[in-house]
């Protein structure tokens, strides 16, 4: 197997492994888990920082081929090395779209979650004293009888 089919499966690894903890992240918001978010995030910065890594792995040996940094000289040296890694590059290119869509989609889940948190907050604080008292307890009108508490 050539250098650059190495580092295009190592990466495609990673890539997948970065799709599968969004897949974890999107569960957990949808299913209200947002203790879970720290861990996740945690693994995805991981994830991250080693797929960084990687391209500049890949991209050290492919300038060491001849080839120029970048997409372009990856795309070079993917075709100069056969079949095999030049569709090794094309996976790679499709499984970073489809992470890259899907980290933002997230990302719109998690200001949907903000944005309705601070509306609900900016809600009870401008209202919490029109209608509960110190004790946390709905103010009534009247000062009418709490059959509720006993």
């Amino acid at each position: 197997m050539n250098t650059m089919l190495l580092y295009l499966h190592a990466e495609k690894t990673c890539v997948e492994e970065f799709l599968a903890v969004l897949d974890q992240e999107e569960q957990a918001m949808a299913n209200a888990r947002f203790s879970e978010l720290t861990a996740i995030t945690d693994e995805k910065i991981a994830l991250l920082d080693r797929m960084a890594t990687l391209d500049r792995q890949r991209e050290t040996a492919q300038v060491a081929l001849g080839f120029e940094p970048g997409p372009a000289g990856a795309e070079a040296a993917a075709a100069a090395a056969g079949e095999a890694t030049r569709q090794a590059w094309t996976a790679l290119l499709a499984l970073a779209e489809d992470a890259k869509a899907r980290n933002m989609r997230n990302g719109s889940m998690v200001h949907t979650h903000l944005d309705f948190t601070q509306r609900a907050l900016h809600f009870l604080q401008s209202s919490v004293q029109l209608f509960y008292g110190p004790d946390g307890v709905r103010k009534t009108a009247g000062g009418g009888n709490r059959l509720a508490l006993g």
